[in-house]
Parts: C-alpha cells; sequence; structure tokens
C-alpha cells in the first residue's frame, strides 16, 4: 500500500462509475411539491448559477472554469438535456443533465439538488423522473458517476436504485476554493490546507 502527496492546493477524490444496463422495472413516482422544467439551450450564466448553487456544498467547479464556447457547445448541444427542478414558486432547486451523444447510451452527467431539499425523499422522486428520461429507444445503457467528494449517501443511493459500480479512478484537481473558483468556506467538511492564491 502506498501514500501519494498532493500538493496542499490539490484536492484527491476516487470516482466510481455506475451503469444500469436495461430499464429497470416501473416503479410509483413518489410524491413530491417538486416539477422538472426543460432548459433548452439557456444562458451559460443561469446555468452556472444553477450549477453553483447545487454543486457548491460538493466543490464542483468544471463548468466553472471552462470557457464560453466550450459551455455553450455543451449545454445547447441537441442531444444534451438539461433540466431544472424547480418549487411551486418556480425557484429552482436542482438540475439534471443528460448526455445521449454517445450511441445507445446515456450519461446522467450532472444530478443534485440544493443542500437544503436532501433528505427528504426529492432525490428519490427525482432519480424516477430521470430514469424515465434517460431510458428511451435506442438506449441500451445508462451510466453515472460519484466520487468521495460527493454526498456521503451518494454511492449507496444509486446502488439502491439499480445502479452497479462498473469502474473506479482517481482524480486530482487544484482546490477550487484556494483558486479562487469557490468561496473559501464552501464544503467545510473537505479540509483547505492552502491560502488562497
Amino acid at each position: 500500500m502506498s501514500l501519494e502527496r498532493l500538493d496542499d492546493a490539490e484536492i484527491g477524490t476516487i470516482v466510481t462509475s455506475l451503469q444500469m444496463t436495461a430499464r429497470p422495472r416501473p416503479r410509483p413516482l413518489p410524491p413530491s411539491p417538486l416539477r422538472l422544467d426543460r432548459w433548452r439551450a439557456p444562458a451559460p450564466d443561469r446555468y452556472r448559477a444553477l450549477f453553483r448553487r447545487v454543486g457548491t456544498p460538493w466543490l464542483w467547479f468544471s463548468r466553472l472554469v471552462m470557457d464560453e464556447a466550450a459551455l455553450v457547445a455543451i449545454i445547447a448541444h441537441p442531444q444534451v438535456e438539461l433540466f431544472a427542478v424547480t418549487d411551486a414558486r418556480g425557484i429552482e432547486l436542482g438540475m439534471v443533465e443528460l448526455d445521449f451523444r454517445a450511441a445507445g447510451a446515456c450519461e446522467i452527467a450532472y444530478f443534485g439538488l440544493v443542500p437544503e431539499m436532501t433528505g427528504a425523499g426529492h432525490g428519490r422522486w427525482l432519480m424516477t423522473q430521470t430514469l424515465a428520461l434517460a431510458w428511451r429507444p435506442g438506449v441500451e445503457r445508462v451510466w453515472v458517476h460519484t466520487c468521495t467528494l460527493d454526498h456521503p449517501r451518494a454511492l449507496g443511493f444509486y446502488q439502491a436504485l439499480g445502479f452497479t459500480p462498473f469502474a473506479r479512478a482517481v482524480e486530482r484537481f487544484p482546490d477550487p476554493r484556494v483558486i479562487g473558483v469557490l468561496p473559501e468556506d464552501a464544503a467545510p467538511h473537505i479540509p483547505r490546507l492552502a491560502s488562497r492564491r
């Protein structure tokens, strides 16, 4: 066994990829006051604002550092579908991003709710909706990835809903709090070892 030391300005995480290779049995849709609204080619600033609200506690930052053209190429692509989770007042409380660009597959690229919505069954409602959208004619595989920076129950949640782990990798990247992409107090459960540059 060996340990690889990271620079104090870096973060390391273990990424687990999970998949379904058959449509799951239909489940009753759990009740929820939320709804899923399709976003068609949203403005990059609107997309980033929701991405930040949902992902800051888990140090999501990849889409925040992407240049505008690269981000638009993804979120406006006809085979990428974006959805906002909204409440009765229209307030955006979560997001789903489905990527159908690989033939026969759907990647759940992003899936999440703002922290105050977790633990009340909304995630199960959202995944039931997401799987109904993902399993369309021609799709033979739906997959997702999670990592050790995500909510501690994320991996178990995906497995309980029928996903099976198939790959694992180690990822290292600059701490987004240190490089100024996310607030210094984001994700306090993950120690920040370096000062902001």
